[in-house]
């Protein structure tokens, strides 16, 4: 579905929901793929949001909780009872069950866990040991599995007789007898190779595979990097544990981006955008006490030339273009430096390059820009020795965003920090302070 094609749906849904037509409504939700449903429960208000929920239908209302954000889930499965609740939920399949455990009642847990044969409540345990942002998290364990001896027609026919194939299902998974994985075999080669061909001869015995613990950012850049539609988890003895697919890693594409958006505004991705208002003010107000004490910082460094501001006024025009010119530098390199911690193309063994290159750059742009600002400060209050001021306070500033942008994100991950979440709060602080110090700083030395 297009985005106007939802936007269209959505429209319609609100109007039947205004007019109060019940039937034409449950017809409009009923013919909607969950993944759509889950897209529009997220753009209605709570109230309309809930009138929606009561036309899906049970059989897809596992699949749309777990297509929804996590702030969303937990308000639609507040609306249903104990025993609706898990029939919805013992419709899908047991990676999908993994993944919305957390949002789930105790009672609705227990009657899963009675529910289910004991070889699938195992498999479930197996799932929900792995941390959700991990390649365990990620895999399920619909695997399709070949012994190394056998020939590529038995594997067919043993197909044949499979009432169907998991879906993504682009190789089958080369085993031996302890489940060991030596190999893969892609379907490609089972449909075009001899038959008489046994499987060792035709499989791949060095398929990419991850460990149960593989960080599910590093799981995404093997799936990248690689082209890969499926791979196989396997332990710390090759055991096949379970495989990951193309559709799992495209969420955490789409997470990920998400995030780095939120983070930066210290906002969590799953939250939702129709939450009430003492919720949302409650998250927002601690980044916002941050920003406060980071802009009481600058303010103190002002505060301690307020002589040098009252002799010269044309001060305090000036400073915040220093300073801002110093912020959005530092945030360019800032930037650069994230996504290259996040890509891995920035580590230790490159970082003094990294750091020496963008002070040049920092320094060649400091310099032009210093020109421009010094002769307009010059032209506008009349007096050059202003703007050479100016302009050496801006050398000075873009230098130091340089630096900053690249070691900050570096001290911040080491510590432990999203450097997404507090790089940004922490480069402006710096900027500010060093821009705001190296132009009164310079003009109580020389002009006052």
């Amino acid at each position: 579905m297009t985005q106007l094609e939802q936007s269209d749906i959505q429209a319609l849904i609100l109007s039947a929901i205004e007019e109060g037509y019940d039937d034409e409504l449950k017809q409009l939700v009923g013919g909607l793929h969950p993944a759509d449903i889950a897209d529009l429960l997220e753009g209605l208000p709570p109230e309309q949001r809930l009138l929606v929920w009561q036309n899906v239908d049970i059989s897809k209302r596992g699949e749309t909780l777990v297509e929804v954000a996590e702030g969303v889930g937990r308000d639609l499965i507040s609306d249903m009872d104990t025993a609706e609740l898990s029939r919805a939920v013992q419709m899908l399949d047991m990676d999908d069950i993994a993944d919305i455990i957390p949002l789930l009642p105790d009672a609705v847990i227990a009657d899963l866990l009675y529910t289910v044969d004991k070889e699938s409540r195992q498999d479930l345990d197996a799932l929900i040991s792995y941390p959700e942002d991990t390649a365990g998290g990620l895999m399920n364990i619909d695997t399709v599995t070949a012994r190394a001896d056998i020939t590529l027609a038995v594997v067919q026919r043993y197909l044949r007789l499979k009432a169907s194939l998991p879906e993504y299902t682009d190789k089958l998974f080369v085993v031996d007898r302890q489940n060991r994985l030596t190999g893969v075999l892609f379907l490609s080669s089972l449909l075009t190779e001899d038959n008489d061909k046994r499987v060792a001869d035709v499989a791949n015995h060095t398929p990419v595979m991850f460990k149960p613990m593989t960080s599910d950012s590093d799981v995404a850049d093997a799936f990248q990097r690689y082209n890969l539609i499926s791979a196989p988890v396997v332990d710390d003895n090759e055991v096949l544990l379970g495989r990951i697919t193309i559709d799992d890693v495209v969420d955490v594409i789409q997470e990920n981006a998400d995030r780095n958006v939120m983070v930066r505004a210290g906002l969590d991705e799953e939250d939702d955008i129709f939450q009430p208002v003492a919720e949302s003010s409650r998250k927002r107000a601690v980044w916002l006490g941050v920003n406060l004490l980071t802009a009481f910082l600058a303010s103190s460094v002002i505060s301690l030339f307020e002589g040098t501001i009252e002799k010269m006024v044309a001060l305090a025009v000036l400073m915040p273009i220093v300073a801002n010119m110093g912020g959005n530098a530092g945030t360019q390199t800032l930037t650069m430096v994230i996504r290259g911690l996040g890509t891995k193309t920035i580590s230790s063994a490159n970082s003094n390059y990294v750091l020496r290159k963008e002070f040049l750059v920092g320094s060649v742009n400091g310099l032009i820009w210093a020109l421009v600002v010094a002769l307009v400060a010059s032209l506008w209050f009349g007096t050059y020795e202003l703007g050479l001021i100016v302009g050496f306070a801006m050398i000075i500033n873009m230098m130091a965003a340089a630096i900053a942008g690249v070691l900050l994100p570096m001290l911040i991950e080491r510590l432990g920090i999203d450097p997404a979440l507090a790089g940004g709060v922490a480069l402006t602080t710096v900027t500010d302070v060093v821009g705001f110090f190296a132009v009164l700083g310079l003009a109580t030395l020389f002009l006052v």
